[in-house]
């Protein structure tokens, strides 16, 4: 299993990071626009519901970034990402609650109409960083009449449910990330194996005798402490698990 890190802005290709985006921004207008200090004197709700917007997207992109060196680190930054998702939920429904609006039965048209409302594939050229914005300022284009319509009602229903879309989404790739680690194994046993076929490979190249113990090659080690400091051995490439040693 060969070890390989790859460019760590892949989470630009993610549709969860985008719908996270889009929460971020639509999170930041409604904050802006109705959370006043009248409701949050000390500033507190507005800093709280924007900054747990902000850890969806920052997690979602730290954790795809560790994939190749982590996936244990991925999965626990996407379950942060996810944890954030449900705070924000939760603001969005005591606001809802707390100023008897109330939340969008199933059976409303609207919520039929925003969940409806799909993400495009993420297609970019060379110009990387130009078209990532504009994808994302497109995508939420989408969802402009729910989330930065004048009614708090309105916004605060749709970006309920934007909550909820992304937190399954994070569901998903939480269950991806976990059969990957099933099928591949975490970086540091993908390098004790990228270290052992180098032994392998040296220990061939230079004709070493096999390990009394277990037939597998040996390679030339060299004793560190006590009275034969120095002196070099064969010792099997598979130690610790195998003990098995040859004189030179």
């Amino acid at each position: 299993m060969g070890v390989t890190i790859h460019y760590s802005k892949s989470y630009f290709w993610l549709k969860s990071w985008a719908v996270a985006n889009i929460i971020q921004l639509g999170t930041q207008s409604f904050c802006h626009r109705f959370i006043d200090y009248r409701t949050d004197p000390c500033h507190r709700l507005y800093d709280q519901m924007v900054m747990a917007a902000r850890s969806a997207v920052a997690n979602i992109a730290e954790g795809t970034s560790r994939h190749d060196t982590s996936i244990e680190t991925e999965m626990r930054l996407t379950d942060v990402a996810r944890g954030s998702i449900d705070e924000l939920f939760g603001n969005y429904f005591n606001f809802l609650v707390s100023n008897k609006y109330g939340v969008w039965r199933t059976d409303d048209p609207n919520v039929r109409d925003v969940w409806n409302v799909s993400v495009d594939k993420p297609m970019f050229s060379k110009d990387l960083f130009h078209d990532v914005a504009d994808y994302i300022i497109a995508q939420k284009a989408k969802y402009d009449p729910w989330i930065e319509s004048d009614s708090p009602e309105i916004c605060a229903n749709a970006l309920l449910l934007l909550c909820e879309r992304l937190n399954r989404m994070l569901q998903n790739m939480m269950d991806s990330q976990l059969e990957a680690f099933r099928k591949l194994g975490g970086f540091t046993e993908n390098m004790t194996q990228e270290r052992l076929a180098k032994r392998k490979a040296e220990a061939a190249a230079a004709n070493a005798p096999k390990c009394p113990r277990c037939g597998k090659p040996m390679q030339r080690r060299m004793i560190k402490k006590g009275e034969r400091q120095g002196q070099e051995f064969w010792g099997c490439i598979d130690y610790p698990r195998c003990i098995g040693l040859r004189n030179i």
